[in-house]
């Protein structure tokens, strides 16, 4: 489990290598990650968008950038959560994953607020990076 709190919006990530969606022999490996936001605040705040650096072990970095997540953009009210599983897939058996959220409240001010780094081991790594 990876943690962060900003601003009083907690992110807690959990990755889990999906063996059964990888082919190693094809040089090609996937991870689920599930994220939990939440309101730890007194301001209400919606999910506008997402920033995403992914690095495989090979030192390739790869941003993502979109609105909200899954296809949604959460509000979150004080003491409300969201949850979300999501997946990425990567070239090498190891990477990881860092970011931010850009969220808004209800008064129109915008902040960011950070996702861990998160590491993506799978059991062919011959290293791991964290």
């Amino acid at each position: 489990m990876y943690e962060s709190v900003t601003r009083n919006i907690r992110v807690v990530v959990r990755p889990k290598y999906l063996q059964s969606q990888s082919r190693p022999e094809d040089d090609h490996f996937v991870w689920a990650y599930t994220i939990a936001i939440a309101n730890l605040g007194t301001e209400i705040v919606t999910l506008r968008s997402r920033h995403w650096r992914i690095t495989d072990d090979r030192g390739k970095l790869q941003e993502v950038r979109g609105e909200g997540v899954v296809g949604e953009q959460p509000t979150l009210a004080p003491g409300k959560s969201f949850e979300y599983t999501s997946a990425v897939p990567l070239s090498t058996p190891s990477g990881f994953m860092v970011g931010t959220y850009q969220m808004e409240t209800s008064s129109g001010e915008r902040f960011d607020v950070d996702i861990p780094a998160f590491s993506l081991d799978s059991p062919q790594s011959h290293r791991l990076i964290n």
